[in-house]
């Protein structure tokens, strides 16, 4: 009688967070099926039964990626002042790429050829894309920034993952004080830019009776 398959949530889960290691570890270039396999003490078939083939796990850290940034930005604060929020939001942004580079190549840089996200699979992004808006939303809601939430949260984004990749890239600078300079500046240009002037509202005058 063949032997029974176990092919759990567990083990699912096991593989997973195994990926993630080795591509953090190893990089696109040592990330094999086999080198996860082991990692996570099962078999290659394992992998192959549970991902369908190596993109299938590629696909799978992508996801895990996005999950993993959308726990880490909410668990930002939210105080009364929402444009610090909003800054905190890129700090917890930029250390998430930080800590895990390899991991964010694969979420927006596609280092593996055979791995092209669909339209489905960059839905993974939306609640990290809702969440991001929501904090956005909050700024305008206070009177703080003025613009379409969602182009500013594009935008911010855009901004984060650029200065990300430049300075996992070593192309920010060559000190922590210049990178810091760097990234500080730019997100503070872009915060000012949709910053409500006060000065240019016309003043509130009282409706003459008709």
């Amino acid at each position: 009688m063949p032997r029974r398959k176990l092919r759990t949530p567990e083990l699912k889960r096991r593989l997973t967070d195994a990926a993630v290691d080795v591509l953090v570890r190893e990089g696109p270039a040592g990330f094999t099926t086999r080198g996860v396999a082991g990692a996570a003490e099962t078999s290659t078939p394992a992998v192959y039964e549970l991902f369908g083939d190596r993109s299938g796990l590629v696909r799978e850290v992508f996801f895990e990626g996005f999950r993993v940034l959308r726990s880490r930005l909410a668990a930002t604060p939210e105080t009364d002042d929402p444009v610090a929020d909003l800054r905190g939001l890129g700090v917890a942004y930029r250390a998430f790429i930080n800590e895990k580079p390899q991991l964010a190549r694969v979420m927006f840089s596609q280092p593996f050829s055979d791995f092209d996200p669909g339209p489905a699979d960059l839905d993974a992004g939306g609640s990290v894309r809702t969440l991001i808006v929501g904090r956005v939303q909050r700024c305008i809601d206070a009177g703080e920034l003025e613009g379409d939430t969602t182009d500013i949260a594009h935008g911010l984004v855009a901004l984060i993952q650029g200065l990300g990749e430049a300075e996992i890239s070593r192309r920010l600078g060559t000190t922590r004080k210049s990178i810091d300079r760097r990234w500080r500046l730019a997100l503070e240009a872009m915060l000012v830019g949709f910053r409500v002037d006060q000065s240019s509202k016309p003043p509130v005058t009282a409706q003459r009776a008709s």
